[in-house]
This record gives C-alpha cells, structure tokens and sequence, in this order.
C-alpha cells in the first residue's frame, strides 16, 4: 500500500509526519511512504535520524518535491492558485495517477478538500465527498457526517452520506446495522428546513431506507440515539467544534472540583482523568475520512503528533484491507 503524507501539513510539521511514519512502516511492513514536501529540508530530517533506520524500513520511503505548502491562516482557494505544486496538491496528483492510494494530511482542512474536490476524484454516483467523525456516546460510538467539506449541501448529498456513513459504521466502527438519522429541530415529521424534509424523503426511499430511523435531534447526539447522523457540513462543523471545546471544560472543571476534595487518593483520581481524556483525544482516531474519494483521504487534526500521524496510517491500512470504497459503490449503485 502506497501513502502520500502531506509532510508539511500540521502545526508540528514536518517533524511529526516523520516520526508517524517511521514507528508505522515498523508495523505495516507492506506499507509504503511517500513523504511530499521540502525535499532538502526532509532530506536533512531523515538523515539525522539514518542511524536508528533499518535498512528494510528506508527503502520504503521516498521523498516527493513539492514547492510550498497551505498555511493554517491561508484561504484555501487562493493559497491553491498561488501554490500549484505545494505539498497537498502534490498529493492529491499522486492518488489520481494511481501512484499512491491513500492520502494523509495534517494541514489546513479547507485546503485538503478543495484541493480534492478540484481532481474530482469522486467514486461513481458519488455527488459530493464528505468528512465523517466518530464521536463517543453513552451507547459507543457514533458517526456525524459531514463535519465541513461541504457547507452548500443539496438534499442528495446529505442522502449519499447516509450511504457512506453507514458503511464506514458497519466497517469499521463493527456495528452491523447502524441505525441512520438526520439532525433535525425535531423529531417530527415535517420539521425543519427544505433541504433536510427533502433528503429524509430520499434517505426513507433510497438503498439504506431499512437502516433509517428518521429525525433525531442534537441532544440525541452523544445519547446514542443513532449511530449514524447525518448533517450538511457547516452545522457539523459547529457541532464538532463545540464539542472539543465543551468536553474539554467539562473534564478539567470535573477533575479540578473531584481531585481538590480528596486527599491521599488524589493521584489515583488523576490518573482516572487522564485515562478518561486519553480515550477521546483526537491522536487514537489518528484522522477522519474524507468518504466519496476514490482513494482514501484521511485529515488529522491540526495539533497532531507523531501518535495521531502513526494511527492515521493504521487507519488507512484498515480502509484498504477492509475495501470500503467498494462497498459504498455498490450500496449506492442499488439506488434507481
């Protein structure tokens, strides 16, 4: 399997896009890396760490130029325009001349996208990609899709990530018949704004109409009121990023309040919370898929380490052993 990893992509980049990849190729020996950025300056990085690199393991990377890359700031449209051969472009030429088959990056998020959306390197009968998140619940787990590609939404997009999120639940996540619903103000029927009634319609008629339950509302979210839950992207963007933040104050006001009322079992409760805060943070998940590419494209956070770049490499290995791809083509392609 061939991985290009965007190398200058992410807020501790380049360095932690290196340190993913050689702790990954240690494990996924069928794993090959192409690691697309500043050349000298890469060259320079992996030769400081030559001594502690087998052989076998250097073999498997190889350095692809780029010129620039998509700061974090940067509007992703005009940083593409002015930086035609930067590292995520880069990336994304490979995946479409079949010279890589997944895709990581760390970078601007809004850069990654548009730069795929420009290859149009969609799967048949996909309209439009979306990104899906997996997000804890007091049931498990659950996927909310799409979390920002796609804030201009028509109906049968949101009906397509449907598809998409259900196979990606199923697949991954292990839930056999993932329950599907759509955010809406309400549960009942005929709430809400057109373009939500409208994909409901089709979600209820269409190939995964046996999987969907129908409106759920965001309190549902994080109750577990379905595992899969659909939303157009710039509501799911706010959702996303509200949660990070409301779950981040909730456990350090917990731990602040817990630990400072006890005594000698202070530390074990510390440890409690760091253990809780480990199973959520965004370096497990390694990144999320970009579902509709024809390829595997997986966006990690911002902040990430060499941990999340090392289990966004996990992941994709999964993506491709397990073939998703083909299982969302041929769920959408029993659609009339």
């Amino acid at each position: 399997m061939r991985i290009a990893i965007d190398a200058m992509g992410g807020d501790f980049a380049p360095q932690i896009n290196i340190d993913g990849t050689l702790k990954a190729l240690q494990d996924f020996p069928a794993a090959k890396i192409l690691l697309v950025g500043d050349e000298p300056q890469l060259k320079d990085l992996l030769g400081k760490s030559s001594t502690s690199i087998p052989a076998e393991i250097s073999q498997r990377i190889e350095i692809v130029p780029a010129e620039g890359f998509v700061g974090m700031e940067e509007k992703p449209m005009e940083a593409l325009l002015k930086k035609p051969n930067s590292s995520i472009i880069n990336c994304w030429k490979l995946m479409a001349a079949k010279q890589a088959d997944s895709i990581i990056s760390a970078g601007n998020t809004g850069g990654v996208v548009a730069a795929g959306l420009r290859t149009r390197l969609f799967l048949p009968k996909v309209k439009r990609p979306g990104i899906a998140v997996v997000l804890p619940t007091l049931k498990g787990k659950a996927v909310l899709m799409d979390v920002g590609a796609n804030p201009a939404a028509r109906p049968e997009h949101l009906a397509q990530y449907g598809v998409m999120g259900s196979v990606y639940a199923r697949k991954i996540l292990g839930i056999e018949k993932p329950r599907v619903g759509i955010m809406n103000i309400g549960s009942e029927d005929g709430k809400g704004i057109e373009l939500v009634r409208e994909a409901k319609d089709m979600l209820a008629n269409g190939p995964i109409k046996n999987l969907f339950i129908g409106n759920v509302e965001g309190r549902d979210l994080y109750q577990g009121g379905a595992d899969v839950i659909i939303v157009e992207g710039f509501l799911g963007n706010v959702i996303l990023k509200v949660s990070e933040g409301m779950a981040d104050m909730m456990l350090k006001t917990a731990a602040h309040y817990i630990t400072g009322s006890l005594n000698e079992e202070k530390q074990l409760a510390q440890q409690a919370f760091q253990k809780l805060a480990h199973k959520y943070q965004y370096s497990e998940t390694g990144g999320a898929p970009l579902l509709g590419i024809d390829g595997i494209c997986l966006i990690s956070h911002g902040s990430s380490d060499g941990k999340s770049i090392y289990n966004a490499i996990r992941v994709a290995h999964e993506f491709h052993e397990k073939n998703i791809n083909q299982d969302i083509i041929d769920t959408l392609c029993t659609e009339k």
